[in-house]
């Protein structure tokens, strides 16, 4: 399976808390709720789309916990978001959740690193990230990310956690589709491209 993160950025790199003031207060940070005022039909189609081709999930404890407040309530087989989420795979990365009880659930024990390493190599199409910040950062860090979505929302918030932290491997990515909601959500997936290529503009002539 290909491993594909999807998440909602600030223009200033902030991904905490995007959906409400209550997600993730962690730091003192007052801004939760940010990309709510620009979800709109584009958004949500272009969600629709990117669960559509998901056969598995990793969530890491916190984004598990939100999702499962609030999914298996809204479980409508016509939804492509719901249906997925509800019946599909989600291996949750946590040292701190001694179970998991979601339909479909279970804890990935070990290093995560190796762990989904492992997951990648079954059979299927994508093993989906959504949110979950720090484990996309870990693994982002290790290069097992193959695709991203990033969902740039035109908001500067100047504090909160960022998903490109120090550390990163370098890499190269390029970009597979690209679109902008009416509300200035730009959209860009990006598939991993290989090594970072160098130059110096001096040598331009």
């Amino acid at each position: 399976m290909r491993l594909t993160l999807t998440t909602f950025l600030t223009l200033d790199g902030v991904y905490q808390a995007p959906g409400g003031p209550g997600e993730d207060p962690s730091g003192g940070f007052t801004h939760g709720g940010w990309s709510a005022p620009y979800g709109d039909e584009d958004f949500g189609r272009f969600m629709a789309e990117v669960f559509e081709n998901a056969d598995a999930f990793l969530l890491g404890r916190r984004t598990y916990e939100i999702f499962r407040s609030y999914w298996p309530q809204h479980d409508d087989p016509a939804d492509p978001i719901a249906s997925r989420l509800n019946h599909l795979p989600k291996y949750v990365v946590t040292e701190t959740l001694p179970t998991v009880d979601w339909t479909g659930s279970r804890i990935l024990s070990g290093d995560p690193v190796k762990a989904v390493a492992a997951l990648k190599d079954r059979p299927g199409r994508e093993l989906q990230i959504h949110g979950s910040g720090a484990l996309a950062g870990t693994l982002l860090a290790a290069g097992l990310v193959d695709t991203l979505n990033l969902l740039s929302f035109p908001v500067v918030l100047g504090t909160g956690k960022r998903l490109f932290r120090e550390g990163a491997m370098p890499g190269a990515y390029e970009l597979a589709g690209w679109r902008t909601t009416p509300k200035g959500v730009v959209i860009n997936t990006y598939e991993r491209g290989g090594e970072v290529v160098y130059g110096d503009y001096s040598d331009e002539g």
